[in-house]
């Protein structure tokens, strides 16, 4: 992923929890930023149809942006923050490189290969 779009995830990492600060967010809801979205990955332990499923509900920025609207409009600073962690979380994974998956596996993401995969395919080549 080139620099300028690395940048550009950093900003929406930063402003999310700009957001949570804003909204007098409790320190859990940092600790979510982090590591809550992850938990999606346990699809991954039935197949990988689930598992994409599941990690691509948690990491959409769509789904982020929907939840946090929704919050909005119905006056709900839980949906609000929810959607700011789903949305910093998606960035916070894009800046490292983890993309949407495909049902293919874990490794085969809309940002490229990542993890021992790709090793080998650059071996191979």
């Amino acid at each position: 992923m080139s620099a300028i779009l690395k940048l550009e995830e950093l900003g929406m990492l930063l402003l999310s929890a700009l957001l949570l600060w804003n909204s007098d967010a409790a320190w859990f809801w940092y600790l979510l930023l982090l590591l809550g979205p992850d938990v999606s990955m346990l699809g991954y332990l039935i197949n990988n149809n689930v598992g994409a499923f599941m990690y691509n509900l948690f990491h959409h920025k769509g789904v982020a942006v929907v939840i946090f609207i929704g919050g909005v409009y119905f006056n709900n600073i839980w949906m609000q923050q929810i959607g700011m962690v789903l949305f910093g979380h998606a960035s916070l994974d894009r800046l490292f490189g983890y993309g949407l998956k495909y049902r293919k596996g874990f490794a085969f993401t809309h940002l490229g290969i990542i993890g021992k995969n790709k090793l080998r395919e650059n071996e191979s080549e």
